[in-house]
């Protein structure tokens, strides 16, 4: 396929996932055009008239699978991850899968096995990596201004002590609901593109909230292969925030508060595109040292829109996808190691 050429993208579902992330970072992508939008709900269906107003929108995912298209993404309820996919790589199409992978390990194993064997790129959006804190603990590391890294915390930490309805709230394991599905999927994805596979996992996995159905108090402690040991943190009844992240080595340490603002820039209608896309307050910034002798390190901008620059190029055959299907096994298996052991 030629450069110049926009590839066609077709994207199931216009909720939060569809709405909120996919449909604006593929916008503005260059080399990418949303073509069509799957949603039955009509207010869904006017928003993406009024959002996108050169996309079709269509009512049944069936009907998406006879249009010229070049890549679809499937954001819809995380039980119909593994059908979406497999209909979409059997319709010919490169796929994008938004977290979590699928239910199970077991059925991302046989979606990756049916896109390899089709030869078809397929990629999962574990967007957090490309959040300014990640990015920035990665620079440190690589650079050894922490040393030999001993110790890694991360939180992804909310105060929502009434539940909300939803799919996410439901008991049913197909729904691969709860704190550690949707919050813990980022940061074992983080913590193991940082320090690599796992030996060992111990996990507490609570439900605080009266009624709830679904973990949402969580906490998972990985011991890596290469010795490091990572504590996550994630809920959603947590009153007071606890640093974003710590990591500690043999040579310095270094502490972060406050969350990526890219999520919420997107859902207040900012797009991607000027030199300030990602860029953080410089109050937030993260501190870096030793006790009584600590100095500020600016945040690296976050970057949300390089997963569909890497996917673009990967659909033309000119470069690997963003995040790979055995990553996002990977991330799975842990989780349910954390739900075995909990």
């Amino acid at each position: 396929m030629h450069a110049s050429t926009d590839l066609r993208v077709g994207l199931l579902g216009y909720g939060i996932a569809g709405a909120v992330f996919h449909a604006p970072l593929i916008a503005a992508t260059p080399g990418l055009r949303l073509s069509a939008v799957v949603t039955a709900n009509p207010e869904r269906q006017a928003q993406v008239a009024a959002d996108h107003p050169g996309a079709l929108v269509i009512d049944h995912a069936d009907q998406l699978w006879s249009e010229e298209l070049d890549l679809v993404v499937v954001a819809t309820p995380n039980r119909t991850h593994v059908p979406l996919a497999t209909a979409a790589l059997d319709a010919g199409f490169p796929v994008v899968v938004d977290k979590p992978f699928a239910p199970t390990a077991e059925e991302a194993r046989k979606l990756a096995a049916r896109a390899a064997e089709l030869g078809l790129p397929l990629a999962v959006f574990h967007n957090r990596r490309w959040d300014n804190d990640f990015l920035t603990v990665r620079q440190l590391i690589d650079a050894g201004e922490l040393g030999a890294v001993h110790r890694f915390e991360s939180r992804f930490e909310r105060w929502r002590p009434t539940p909300k309805s939803g799919w996410r709230e439901l008991g049913d394991p197909a729904e691969a609901g709860g704190a550690l599905y949707d919050l813990g999927s980022h940061l074992i994805d983080q913590a193991l593109q940082l320090f690599g596979p796992v030996r060992s996992v111990y996990a507490e996995l609570d439900r605080r909230r009266a009624g709830v159905q679904v973990d949402d108090d969580s906490f998972v402690a990985l011991t890596h292969k290469n010795g490091v040991r990572s504590h996550l943190w994630m809920g959603a009844l947590t009153a007071q925030l606890g640093p974003r992240m710590r990591v500690l080595g043999d040579k310095a340490g270094f502490t972060k508060h406050g969350l990526d603002g890219q999520e919420d820039a997107l859902r207040e209608g900012a797009r991607p595109g000027g030199p300030d896309w990602g860029v953080e307050p410089a109050e937030l910034s993260g501190r870096l040292g030793v006790d009584g002798a600590l100095r500020t390190v600016t945040s690296v901008p976050g970057a949300y829109p390089e997963f569909y620059a890497r996917m673009r190029d990967a659909v033309r055959g000119e470069g690997h996808v963003p995040v790979t299907p055995e990553e996002a096994i990977a991330v799975l298996e842990v989780i349910e190691q954390a739900r075995s052991v909990a």
